[in-house]
């Protein structure tokens, strides 16, 4: 089982990666595993020597009182956090999850310091997926 991120690579320009664990309710990681999670708007904020999961969306069915947007907290080890937050402040870097995966029985995401893309540079990237499309194309009609 394995939820990506797709957005995460067109927004953003990804460098270091890091796997954390994370801390869910019962309803979640059957959730999770069930494959109900949407990464797409999330990101990963740091508050006093610690590491939250911000705005995953992992709906439970069945409860009336859940919020199925709110913080979750990510396990890392404490020089992991100091370096992350070295790492935001002198690049202006943030940190975004880019998949959930399990290991074993424990569930994973794998999170990286990114830095966002301007417009023109998404515009950019997809104009060379489009011709390396017709390429592929172009290609496999010809064979």
């Amino acid at each position: 089982m394995q939820i990506l991120n797709r957005k995460a690579k067109f927004n953003y320009f990804l460098y270091e990666r890091l796997e954390a664990g994370i801390s869910l309710l019962g309803g979640e990681a059957r959730a999770v595993r069930s494959g109900k999670v949407d990464l797409s708007q999330s990101y990963v904020k740091l508050i006093d020597n610690q590491a939250f999961l911000v705005n995953a969306n992992i709906p439970i069915e069945g409860k009336k009182d859940y919020e199925s947007t709110r913080s979750r907290k990510l396990l890392l080890h404490k020089d992991q956090i100091v370096s992350l937050k070295t790492k935001i402040k002198s690049k202006r870097l943030t940190v975004v999850p880019v998949r959930m995966y399990n290991k074993g029985r424990l569930l994973k995401v794998e999170i990286a310091l990114a830095k966002s893309k301007r417009k023109f540079e998404k515009k950019e990237a997809i104009k060379r997926k489009d011709i390396e499309r017709e390429i592929e194309e172009e290609f496999k009609n010809s064979v």
